[in-house]
């Protein structure tokens, strides 16, 4: 059995600062290794700096020289992060915590229980195994 794999659940949340609806998930991604983790955001922000007031961008750029070393810190110390830009009446919202992946019950060659089919093909299923084992 493979054991859990530790890795980072990040996430990009965005926020209407007008609205009184709460944020909305924009993307998410799970990342294996503290680096891949602070590199997601750091894309995303070089990405969207121009398009950001200027601002938002002097906070993205301050993240990405002097913020994303205090991030990846903490990363380490397996301690969730949080980055916020603000545009006009956006908040975008980057959040990373670590989290253990579990790993997956994994099939070999072995047909799926009898749940997992529509009944019309669970009882055809049943009268070919029937069937097939001499017992009709």
């Amino acid at each position: 059995m493979t054991p859990p794999q530790r890795g980072y659940r990040c996430e990009c949340w965005t926020e209407d600062l007008t609205e009184e609806w709460p944020p909305t998930l924009l993307a998410s991604f799970d990342a294996y290794s503290a680096p891949q983790a602070d590199r997601w955001v750091a894309v995303v922000l070089r990405t969207i700096s121009p398009a950001l007031d200027a601002d938002a961008s002097d906070a993205a750029w301050e993240w990405l020289y002097e913020g994303r070393i205090e991030t990846r810190r903490a990363l380490l110390r397996a301690e969730p992060c949080t980055v916020s830009v603000t545009h006009a009446r956006t908040r975008t919202t980057w959040t990373i915590r670590p989290v253990l992946f579990l790993p997956l019950a994994h099939r070999q060659d072995t047909e799926l229980p009898a749940c997992a089919y529509p009944r019309d093909r669970v009882e055809s299923q049943l009268m070919v195994d029937g069937l097939a084992s001499g017992d009709a």
